[in-house]
């Protein structure tokens, strides 16, 4: 309920109908049979607007949830590695931190020291740039190789925008198409279909989906 003894009134097309009482926007709201809703409560006067609150209401969800489908929160990831980490290990874990960086996700990719291997960090080093490198089509590196305790790390920034993701269905070859008569074997003992006729136009239709 609209407290404000007055208030500025917009109609149902977006015309300024200008400042007037509540009561009478209400009354003007009612016999056009709308209702009348503070859309900018913090303006002075506040203004209002006749429109169907309801439909109103729909819109407004429909935006919002509109706004979250395109929107994607960025993660931290974490990719932990070993000193003595073989090829198959580190491929691996390239692999992985490429997916978070094509997701558009931030990745922090630590080498953890074991024993005296710490005191020996130029080969964590190393590590992290080998690293880094292989993943420099897909990323950059935000913050440099920082030794921390028993454990360096470095934080990679995606260089790819994250969005929607696209339908599977539509970008995917369809794998069900039915083959044409070219690709069918021939069958024996039937003659050949003619040129000309119904029967030389007659193929599988594709189908088109539901």
């Amino acid at each position: 309920m609209i407290r404000i003894p007055q208030v500025r009134v917009v109609d149902e097309e977006g015309n300024q109908l200008g400042v007037m009482s509540t009561l009478s926007a209400l009354q003007l709201a009612q016999e056009r049979g709308f209702d009348l809703v503070e859309v900018a409560p913090m303006a002075s006067p506040p203004v209002t607007r006749l429109l169907d609150y309801g439909q109103f209401k729909y819109e407004q969800a429909r935006k919002e949830k509109e706004a979250r489908r395109h929107q994607r929160s960025v993660e931290f990831k974490e990719i932990r590695l070993r000193v003595k980490i073989g090829k198959g290990d580190f491929d691996t874990k390239v692999k992985r931190a490429t997916r978070f960086l094509d997701d558009g996700d931030r990745v922090k990719v630590t080498v953890q020291f074991r024993g005296r291997e710490v005191s020996h960090a130029y080969i964590g080093r190393d590590l992290l740039t080998r690293f880094a490198d292989q993943v420099a089509e897909h990323g950059t590196v935000d913050r440099p190789p920082v030794l921390e305790g028993r454990s360096m790390s470095m934080v990679l920034t995606s260089t790819a925008r994250p969005g929607p993701q696209p339908d599977r269905n539509e970008s995917a070859p369809s794998e069900s198409a039915p083959r044409t008569d070219e690709n069918k074997p021939a069958e024996p003992d039937q003659p050949a279909p003619s040129a000309t006729g119904s029967e030389a136009t007659a193929s599988p239709a594709t189908s088109t989906g539901d």
